[in-house]
């Protein structure tokens, strides 16, 4: 079965034609419960979440803050396996046929192997997925397994990335560009600011793809800011904030739906 890479094509290229930035989201699998996980993601496209990425919790998860670090944890000592992050992204896919992505760290790809990795994501129906700390010079047999199986791979750029090096990294991303819109560990901030518009300018002149911007966007103020330059906003700490705060699962899958259309809202008001 081939990975679906044509329908996160095609809703980001509807989002733009519909002249709005798209809303993704970003919730871990596993967190608060696997079942809680799959009703989390299913509440943010319910809310408007055009594209969600799921991530696959990690013990060590280096670009992320604390929030999103808690939810890992959580989701490690209930015993969170490879298997429950595909589950997530095939209930989700097929609950709502919207674009699931996974954002891991390249380390448990390794270990459990690359083609084994890319062949179940294709077949739970993802879309591709984000790989924050593989370094493009040694991607290519990634790449090579990703195309195979229709999935797409989408690299992170940086405040900090050279005109020369994003030029690199665009040449072989496919799906978008992850630009990370400050120095830093994810979590929401009080503003994301002019580094963000100018990574993504300076992005925007060396590919085609779409550019999306994470890290710090926590309201529809914000996103409606980021989507007035960029075309994507990718939230994450917010949801999961939302999902620690609440007293019980059923009240974290309804604040996220809540947030999701506020945030919705808030890119088509750029």
């Amino acid at each position: 079965m081939s990975g679906n890479i044509q329908l996160l094509n095609d809703t980001l290229a509807g989002a733009k034609a519909a002249d709005r930035a798209a809303l993704i989201a970003y919730l871990p699998a596993g967190f608060p419960t696997v079942d809680g996980g799959i009703e989390a993601v299913k509440a943010a496209f319910a809310g408007g979440a055009d594209v969600v990425e799921v991530g696959l919790p990690h013990s060590d998860p280096v670009l992320d803050g604390p929030v999103i670090q808690t939810a890992d944890d959580i989701a490690l000592k209930g015993g969170v396996k490879i298997a429950d992050v595909m589950r997530t992204v095939r209930e989700a896919y097929e609950a709502t046929g919207k674009p699931v992505l996974v954002m891991t760290y390249w380390n448990p790809i390794d270990r459990y192997g690359v083609e084994r990795f890319t062949a179940e994501l294709a077949e739970a129906g993802g879309a591709g997925c984000i790989l924050p700390d593989l370094p493009v010079q040694e991607s290519a047999g990634w790449r090579e397994h990703a195309e195979k199986h229709g999935l797409a791979t989408v690299f992170v750029v940086a405040p900090s990335s050279r005109d020369e090096r994003l030029a690199k990294i665009t040449a072989v991303g496919t799906g978008f560009v992850y630009a990370a819109s400050l120095m830093g560990v994810t979590g929401t901030r009080e503003s994301v600011g002019e580094q963000a518009r100018n990574l993504v300018e300076r992005t925007r002149a060396t590919t085609e793809l779409p550019v999306c911007v994470g890290l710090g966007v926590s309201n529809a103020t914000q996103a409606a800011e980021v989507a007035g330059f960029s075309d994507g906003v990718i939230v994450g700490s917010a949801f999961v904030k939302r999902i620690l705060d609440a007293p019980d699962a059923a009240a974290g899958v309804e604040a996220v739906r809540e947030l999701a259309g506020e945030l919705a809202e808030g890119v088509r008001k750029r």
